[in-house]
């Protein structure tokens, strides 16, 4: 017989052992689920575990949900079924039965950022009742040469997350962005993050943060057919980096490909009011 429940700070353990036993069949090459990388994700994304839900058969979890949680609304972060236990309704049962919470509790927004890839997420979540708002796309950036930076101007120096913060340049930021690359993951990531500016004697004109790989913030805010942003982007040095789930309304494709950004995949952001059932 099936069973379901809502999850409690002490059951991070138990999550762990769902998205293992869960998520991971589905996505092989990436590495398990850790107590560590669990609270991580609690820390930069603001995962609740009051709204992670587990399924069981018996005394074995056959179905998570993640939910991570701010002011804004809630993020389905993650939700899998076990391939042995799929068709049965257990993921349906899962978002309405978070929706349900949510339509007391609020926040009532519901997003979900699903690749491309997966039409079997993209099928459950229209089953559910959510609409496709918009689509994001991830970038792919190898380095372009020195001629980029004979092109720039200015002066380039070492920022960081409370230098951006502190000048205003975060908190007035009102583009849309991805959950992962959002104002509030910024700032709980702030500590893992490196970042170059771009400044006059006045003001940062524009600025990139990166971790490993991965550009997570891209802002220039001077008209310049990107000059300064293409000196920042050199300095990066021959390594590839990803730009992740770029919303169009953050910064569109065609200044991006004039950067040396090349589309390499998609998400579907989809979203829904929660309500009770």
């Amino acid at each position: 017989m099936s069973s379901y429940r809502f999850c409690r700070t002490d059951d991070i353990g138990l999550l762990v052992d769902a998205l293992n036993r869960c998520w991971s069949p589905y996505f092989p090459d990436e590495p398990p689920m850790t107590t560590a990388a669990f609270k991580r994700s609690i820390r930069d994304l603001q995962v609740w575990c009051s709204s992670c839900m587990v399924a069981f058969s018996g005394s074995d979890p056959i179905g998570v949900l993640i939910g991570a949680k701010r002011s804004s609304g809630t993020l389905i972060h993650r939700i899998a079924v076990h391939p042995d236990h799929v068709r049965q309704g257990h993921g349906r049962h899962l978002l309405t039965s978070l929706g349900s919470k949510l339509a007391i509790l609020g926040p009532p927004r519901m997003i979900a950022e699903v690749p491309e890839t997966l039409p079997a997420g993209s099928g459950l979540l229209s089953a559910s009742g959510y609409v496709q708002e918009t689509l994001l796309t991830d970038y792919v950036r190898r380095s372009g040469g020195e001629n980029e930076v004979r092109e720039a101007a200015g002066f380039v120096i070492p920022v960081t997350v409370d230098d951006l913060s502190a000048n205003g340049l975060l908190e007035d930021d009102l583009r849309p962005a991805c959950w992962e690359r959002s104002v509030e993951t910024l700032t709980a990531r702030k500590e893992d993050l490196a970042g170059l500016a771009v400044a006059s004697d006045e003001r940062i004109e524009a600025y990139l943060l990166y971790v490993d790989g991965e550009i997570v913030s891209l802002r220039s805010f001077v008209e310049d057919d990107g000059a300064r942003l293409r000196q920042l982007l050199a300095r990066l040095g021959p390594e590839t980096f990803r730009f992740a789930k770029v919303h169009p309304e953050e910064i569109s494709q065609e200044r991006l490909e004039v950067l040396g950004f090349q589309p390499a995949g998609r998400h579907l952001l989809y979203a829904a009011s929660a309500r009770s059932n």
